[in-house]
């Protein structure tokens, strides 16, 4: 078994402080034993507007700051980071894409993935409205990556709800799945454990959720509960509504022991195609 943690903070508007808090709990997870850490979606930033990510964007060379330090962090503690989200420009010249980067334990970039669905909402209940297309350009492609947890499915906070990205993952091998989010506490009081265990139930895939949890400098609140999931679909660990770090476990003998008992991924007689 591989020890994984998922990290939960409240990020604000500072990124030099942001950072310092994540890297205190990344040092804190990987004492405790932890070779793969997950970061929540816009770990280093959140802005007091949509537009402001726009200021902070870094070329997808590997030498802006943001991911200076996920490769630094991964290199120095010796881990596995999954990057939670970092803005990074996007093809069109105008937005940015909310990218996902996932570092190995010598600081060397392992994989990215683009956010492909984009949160495009009004909630009546409390008026929040959120455009993220209005600065965010969807990504277009499924990704997976070989860590020492097993083969790790990536997708991004919205991309929860939609089952279809999940199958292609599952088609790629995943066996574990890191889902970097912010969900607003009215959207994850509703549908936040549900939609994390029915993912991990029909994948037969563990599911470790790393989500901001609190109040934000720009008034929003977020859900928190950053969880591991089994693909069982029990709760193996979830934290509260706090900033805090939770360990767990990976099993890949477990996934396969549970694909051969109950082996409902075996039985699948529809096909599930991603769009081109």
């Amino acid at each position: 078994m591989t020890p994984v943690a998922a990290i939960q903070m409240a990020s604000g508007t500072q990124p030099r402080a942001n950072l310092a808090d994540a890297r205190r709990r990344m040092v804190e997870a990987a004492e405790q034993g932890a070779r793969v850490l997950v970061l929540p979606e816009n770990f280093a930033f959140m802005g007091m507007q949509e537009t402001d990510v726009l200021d902070i964007a870094e070329a997808p060379d590997g030498q802006g700051p943001l991911q200076r330090f996920l490769a630094e962090q991964a290199r120095t503690l010796g881990v596995w980071i999954v990057g939670g989200t970092v803005p990074l420009q996007a093809p069109d010249g105008e937005r940015v894409r909310s990218a996902c980067l996932v570092y190995d334990d010598r600081g060397e970039l392992a994989a990215r993935y683009d956010k492909i669905h984009l949160f495009d909402v009004h909630l009546p209940d409390n008026n929040e409205a959120y455009t993220e297309s209005r600065v965010y350009q969807p990504g277009d492609e499924v990704v997976t990556v070989d860590t020492p947890a097993g083969r790790l499915g990536l997708a991004i906070c919205y991309d929860l709800r939609f089952p279809e990205l999940f199958r292609a993952l599952l088609d790629q091998g995943a066996e574990w799945l890191a889902l970097p989010s912010a969900f607003t506490a009215q959207t994850g009081q509703a549908h936040w454990e549900v939609l994390l265990r029915a993912r991990a139930v029909e994948n037969q895939m563990y599911v470790v959720a790393a989500a901001q949890g609190g109040f934000h400098v720009n008034g929003r609140e977020t859900w928190g509960h950053s969880a591991v999931i089994d693909p069982w679909g029990r709760v193996l660990g979830e934290l509260g509504r706090n900033p805090g770090v939770l360990l767990g476990e990976i099993d890949g003998r477990e996934v396969e022991r549970m694909r051969t008992v109950f082996p409902t991924v075996s039985h699948r007689r529809l096909g599930c195609a991603i769009p081109e």
